[in-house]
């Protein structure tokens, strides 16, 4: 690792930090799974935390303009989270919500809750709370290390962290990439209904957070003309260079 590996006041080694953030549709969920199982780190889906955090507003009933009835809600989430990049899973109160919290319903939703605050405190630090227990676990043994994709993990969450990348995407990548996702087409009706949920979204979150131009620090990784392949090999080489 670059500089020396990095030691915990318990002398243990610390395992790697990888952030990456990123706009709707800009791979970055995707790529940082692969590199993350390929080069056997644990894996975070931030966005899902806020996903699981609107399902569980949802289910119990709550106005999601209601900031203070929502901060509270958030507060005693009951979130599990398993970082497992071959097999990532969010459960809420024992019930596996991995599957749910992409319905249509929570994607057209979740901006109300990744907007407040509140929740974005709550949330950022368990956040922390995961990748610091990745990075070095108790014991003597040394961490595995993580890659934790979002919105602000670069700034906010992670500014700290070996690696920090900001990968982007032009528009029409982005579209495209989301209609075959959650379409399994990118014709011109695919994208039109893709269109409002990712732009719609990134105009949203882009009030509490930046995620579209780097930080001091941070390397940019455009992807607009890349393949997937492609892509996981830069984001990959880039964290070799610092193990």
């Amino acid at each position: 690792m670059a500089g020396g590996e990095p030691v915990s006041e318990r002398g243990q080694r610390d395992g790697l930090v990888v952030a990456i953030d990123g706009p709707s549709g800009s791979g970055k969920s995707t790529i940082s799974r692969r590199v993350a199982a390929e080069l056997g780190l644990a894996f975070l889906d931030t966005g899902a935390m806020y996903r699981a955090a609107t399902w569980w507003c949802v289910r119990q009933g709550i106005d999601l303009a209601d900031v203070d009835a929502v901060a509270r809600a958030v507060a005693e989430l009951p979130l599990t989270i398993g970082t497992d990049p071959e097999n990532p899973s969010f459960a809420v109160g024992g019930e596996d919500v991995s599957v749910v919290i992409r319905s249509t319903e929570i994607s057209t939703a979740v901006s109300a809750v990744a907007t407040n605050l509140a929740v974005r405190a709550e949330l950022q630090r368990r956040q922390r709370g995961v990748i610091e227990a990745e990075r070095h676990p108790g014991g003597r043994s040394e961490g595995r290390g993580i890659i934790a994709e979002g919105r602000d993990i670069t700034t906010v969450v992670a500014p700290d962290a070996d690696v920090r990348i900001l990968l982007i995407a032009d528009e029409t990548a982005r579209l495209a990439r989301r209609a075959r996702e959650v379409h399994g087409a990118e014709d011109e009706a695919a994208l039109e209904a893709t269109r409002d949920q990712v732009l719609r979204r990134d105009a949203q979150d882009s009030t509490v957070s930046n995620f579209s131009t780097a930080a001091d620090g941070v390397i940019t990784v455009d992807s607009s003309g890349m393949s997937l392949e492609q892509t996981v090999a830069a984001v990959r080489t880039l964290v070799e260079d610092v193990r």
